[in-house]
């Protein structure tokens, strides 16, 4: 079973740091729809993706989803990335959902390839290695939603709308269960406060005047995520994915995995070492 288990898990890759850090989705024609910021000082270690398709509001085609897997693919590489933070460069929304004129010219050959890519999407989102946090400033809708669901955290405006209201367009969600049943049945919109009393985000903020509230506290508790133990903060991240899907004992499993990857870790001795001189830690990700 352990032995199964261990190859199983998606346990974190060893350092290996992108050769370049580009600015912006390679290869698409036009203006790129996405665009991949790195910042620096005191809030090193967190990268930004910026979904800034105002003409669809983000809305989620053939173009901007082939940018977000090619990012997802370059920063999955990057254990520089310690925080991925996904926000909209268009003002009072977050995404729209699925580019539904652009489905309208496709055969139903295409929609279903269509369709498998973008659940390819919120697949690699899950997955990714690094905490990802969702700062939805507008309105997150069908796709939308379900591109926020897909990151470990989330945090909304209390301007923001958010559904999943696929089958109030004859459409069918990719979400499940109980509470998401109901959204997916009713079709039902959500404010930021509704949301965070449902569970549905971790926090609602006032907006603000220049509509970027949620932008802020997100990056706010990114900052509360970037001091700690980054190779101990993915693997927890796998121990809580994998151990939510299997019991207990299975579960208790995968948590000894994960330790034990984590025990020849060099952060694990600083940590140690600081606690033991009364300092704080300095980690490295190694």
């Amino acid at each position: 079973m352990l032995r199964a288990l261990t190859g199983a898990l998606r346990l974190p890759r060893p350092w290996r740091p992108l050769q370049t850090r580009s600015c912006a989705s390679d290869g698409a024609a036009g203006d790129p729809e996405i665009q991949v910021r790195v910042l620096a000082g005191p809030d090193q270690g967190i990268t930004e993706i910026l979904m800034n398709r105002p003409s669809a509001r983000n809305a989620l085609g053939n173009v901007l989803v082939r940018e977000l897997l090619e990012a997802l693919a370059r920063l999955r590489e990057d254990q520089q990335v310690r925080v991925l933070l996904f926000r909209s460069g268009v003002k009072g929304v977050f995404c729209a959902g699925a580019d539904l004129k652009e489905r309208e010219q496709m055969s139903e050959a295409e929609v279903g390839i269509f369709v498998q890519r973008l659940r390819g999407l919120m697949n690699e989102i899950a997955a990714f290695p690094a905490p990802t946090i969702a700062a939805m400033d507008g309105f997150a809708l069908g796709g939308g939603l379900e591109l926020a669901l897909a990151c470990d955290l989330r945090v909304a405006a209390s301007s923001a709308v958010m559904g999943l209201i696929e089958t109030t367009r004859g459409l069918l969600p990719g979400a499940g269960v109980a509470l998401a049943k109901e959204l997916i049945f009713t079709g039902r919109r959500l404010s930021g406060a509704q949301a965070q009393a449902l569970g549905l985000v971790n926090h609602t903020v006032p907006q603000n005047e220049e509509g970027n509230a949620a932008y802020h506290r997100a990056r706010a508790l990114a900052q509360e995520i970037l001091p700690q133990a980054p190779i101990a903060v993915r693997l927890g991240k796998v121990a809580i994915d994998r151990g939510m899907d299997v019991d207990i004992a299975s579960g208790m499993a995968i948590e000894g995995i994960c330790y034990a990857q984590n025990i020849p870790t060099q952060d694990r001795l600083e940590g140690m070492a600081a606690f033991r001189e009364k300092r704080p830690p300095r980690f490295v990700g190694k």
